[in-house]
């Protein structure tokens, strides 16, 4: 019971500072590089799913963009296209594992 004079208890400061800890030690959401220095997305990578991968390791085929080690084809007007500001192919997979599906695939401009 409270006595009339003296400060109700504040139910909400535990929990505000739970908060605030939580806050202060979860890292920022952030992206990482490519090796020419330019950021990949966090969308498309996660912070660690995305590489450059060799121009044998993608090929361009009458239905897309094979990825050479899956099997995977992701057609020309896939969104998870997207121009790749350094030439080179870079592929975004989920995990960054080599056998999994892809997530983004940085391309160079189209040869005709």
């Amino acid at each position: 019971m409270l006595c009339p004079g003296k400060p109700r208890p504040r139910r909400y400061v535990p929990a505000v500072l739970a908060l605030a800890l939580i806050s202060l030690s979860t890292p920022p959401v952030s992206s990482h590089d490519a090796p020419k220095g330019w950021t990949y997305p966090f969308a498309c990578c996660s912070g660690y799913d995305c590489r450059e991968v060799p121009k044998k390791a993608i090929s361009e085929r009458p239905q897309g963009y094979v990825i050479e080690g899956t099997g995977e084809v992701v057609t020309y007007q896939d969104a998870r296209i997207h121009d790749s500001p350094d030439g080179q192919y870079h592929w975004c997979s989920v995990a960054g594992a080599d056998d999994s599906r892809t997530i983004c695939l940085f391309v160079p401009p189209r040869s005709y």
